[in-house]
């Protein structure tokens, strides 16, 4: 299925419940800008025919693509709650041609999971000066629906975190997903899971393993004790890469380090040491306008609405829970050489790295079943598995009976 990408700014306050607050007083900016200052970003993926509508909140710095990627995943992974059954890793993304979209590391993502992501035409750059707004309504219809119908309800019982506010928007969107589908013949989610693919959606992969794809390269020199460091954090590398240029892969959400030097990686490397703390920095004085924006709420502050309204289950009888859903197993790229050698004689080189000794030293037999078993399969469990099976290393050979 085709899912879309978007996600909305607003303006930011000091604190999450600030951010909620200007929600309900209409303070939504244009679009994404390139704001220096941290503000609750409202990221959404609907699915082009149903309509169907996964949200959540995020308090991040502008178009940040750390929080997009980490709320894809979210978007494509089992909900943990049966009323919300959107998942599976979709076919096309099609989102607007902003900083996310543009970023490699975003599009490295997509191409390991195999996604195509196209972009809209943005209005004006075109002869005849048109603007497509038929291909963003689908989901530029969902925020206006959040926005008049649900973060109205802020102003009088505001979340305490961000977490909060992400359980109150997926319990209306419980509700905004089981409402009529534009054909008027049954709901979104109804309409959803009527025409999942008949080979079944596609899982995605575990979290930690969606990390390993998402790395971001950069030109670097190894220094001479073979250290490197980055944003303060240093690095222990093989000291064969000592005073060379690399390419740094680091990780977005790990702490884990490969490095390419001509056609080889290495890695994974973890770090040796933390960065150095920093020092404390002084508040700026408030100018008239955040004085008078704390007044503003302060009085908002004493309307007040029962919690029971957000936290209470919609009660929805048109919501069809999904039965046995196929799901097809997901194929691991594997673009880092972690779990298969590239070669054979890449895996040979590791047996004998494992053994502690040269291949051409093992008796016929042994010699014989590791070929056997590198001709079999390249998978480096499996390999290790066998060889461990039908090869006795030099540590384990009994002393000869004098």
């Amino acid at each position: 299925f085709i899912t879309l990408l978007a996600h909305q700014a607003y303006r930011a306050l000091p604190d999450f419940r600030g951010k909620l607050r200007l929600l309900a007083h209409s303070s939504i900016l244009s679009r994404v800008g390139a704001s220096t200052k941290s503000g609750a970003v409202q990221f959404s993926v609907v699915d082009d025919r149903s309509g169907v509508a996964y949200q959540e909140y995020r308090c991040v710095y502008g178009e940040d693509v750390v929080a997009a990627l980490r709320f894809l995943f979210n978007a494509m992974s089992e909900k943990a709650s049966p009323d919300l059954p959107l998942r599976g890793i979709p076919r096309m993304l099609y989102a607007d041609n902003g900083p996310v979209t543009r970023s490699q590391v975003f599009q490295r993502v997509m191409r390991y999971l195999g996604v195509e992501v196209r972009t809209h035409l943005p209005a004006g750059k075109d002869e005849r000066q048109r603007y497509h707004a038929r291909a963003t309504g689908k989901v530029e219809r969902p925020f206006r629906t959040v926005k008049e119908v649900h973060e109205t309800l802020y102003h009088f019982q505001k979340p305490q975190d961000e977490s909060e506010a992400n359980a109150w928007l997926h319990n209306f969107l419980v509700r905004y997903n089981a409402m009529d589908h534009r054909s008027g013949e049954y709901s979104r989610i109804e309409d959803w899971l009527q025409h999942l693919p008949a080979e079944g959606v596609r899982a995605v992969c575990s979290w930690e393993r969606f990390c390993t794809f998402a790395r971001e390269p950069e030109q670097r020199k190894v220094a001479i004790d073979a250290r490197v460091s980055i944003d303060g954090i240093r690095y222990e590398v093989d000291p064969d890469l000592a005073g060379e240029d690399v390419v740094l892969w680091w990780g977005l959400f790990d702490q884990e380090l490969f490095i390419e030097h001509g056609d080889r990686r290495y890695g994974p490397y973890l770090p040796v040491d933390g960065p150095i703390p920093l020092n404390r920095y002084r508040a700026f004085r408030k100018t008239a306008a955040q004085t008078r924006s704390e007044r503003i709420e302060a009085l908002a502050a004493q309307l007040g609405l029962p919690r029971e309204a957000l936290e209470s289950r919609p009660d929805v009888a048109v919501l069809v829970q999904p039965g046995e859903m196929p799901v097809q197993a997901f194929a691991d790229p594997d673009p880092f050489r972690q779990l298969t050698y590239a070669s054979p004689l890449e895996a040979k080189r590791a047996i004998a790295q494992y053994l502690g000794r040269a291949l051409a030293t093992l008796p016929a037999d042994q010699l014989e079943a590791v070929n056997v078993v590198v001709g079999t399969t390249l998978n480096k469990q499996e390999v290790l598995a066998q060889v461990r099976a039908c090869v006795v290393r030099p540590s384990e050979e009994l002393p000869d009976a004098e």
